[in-house]
């Protein structure tokens, strides 16, 4: 019966943990709106959008560069609010979008770290310069990394989980300091979108455009996929304890 009782509760995990994240409608039509934007911004990038003059074909880095920007605020801007409402509601729903969050946001940090030195190599003359604006994005990059390694190498427990909401809270906060650096510090990151900033040719602008459309497209999708799997995952972490607690996984190696 106890055999028979643990195989039953295997089976049970197994199909959780397989089943997630399932694919829908939604998600498909979702991955295929991505693959188009990419696509598009890629051609209207490099083959519609003139050459810049001064820093010629590596200023279209920038077609990537800034929406890889929009698309990490948005991650770290989920986990934020996913973190609130976990700590309000204590729900794994809202944890798994935080982890999501901020998980995809780290790797358009990612991103937006190796652009944005290729193109300031060729703006500035060196890849890094303790810019107000690079200093406090690789700050935040760093305490979200803190925070996936708390939520996902630390203990699993309710204070843990506590914790980490509040870290990922607390890294939010930079966001706003983040976006005003260069008007708060005057520092050297170039301001280009605006008519202050020399503003755009129509296709640059409509590239950049796609760009943005392209990445946030690429940041929910991601998100979305990864809630799902962070939710079959506390699925079957809830299963194994349900199990241990009733003894079924006895005599398992």
């Amino acid at each position: 019966m106890t055999q028979a009782a643990t195989t039953t509760s295997s089976s049970s995990l197994s199909n959780v943990a397989v089943g997630a994240p399932k694919s829908s409608l939604g998600f498909t039509l979702l991955a295929v709106l991505t693959a188009v934007l990419l696509a598009l911004t890629v051609y209207w990038g490099f083959v519609v959008a003139p050459v810049e003059l001064q820093m010629g074909v590596v200023q279209k880095i920038f077609y990537f560069h800034a929406p890889s920007a929009y698309a990490m605020y948005l991650g770290f801007g989920l986990c934020v609010i996913g973190s609130a409402m976990y700590l309000a509601k204590r729900s794994d729903a809202w944890e798994a979008i935080a982890v999501g969050g901020a998980e995809v946001g780290a790797i358009f940090c990612l991103i937006v770290m190796v652009t944005g030195p290729l193109w300031g190599r060729k703006a500035w003359g060196t890849y890094w310069t303790w810019d107000p604006r690079l200093t406090t994005t690789l700050l935040i990059g760093m305490i979200y990394v803190a925070y996936l390694l708390l939520r996902n190498l630390g203990a699993t427990g309710e204070a843990e989980r506590r914790f980490a909401a509040g870290l990922g809270i607390l890294g939010g906060a930079l966001m706003p300091i983040i976006h005003y650096s260069v008007q708060l510090w005057r520092g050297q990151h170039p301001t280009v979108i605006t008519k202050k900033g020399g503003g755009l040719h129509p296709d640059m602008l409509i590239a950049l455009l796609l760009g943005c459309a392209a990445m946030t497209a690429l940041s929910l999708l991601l998100i979305w996929a990864r809630a799902r799997i962070e939710q079959g995952r506390q699925r079957v972490l809830s299963l194994e304890l349900d199990a241990a607690e009733q003894g079924l996984l006895e005599g398992q190696a």
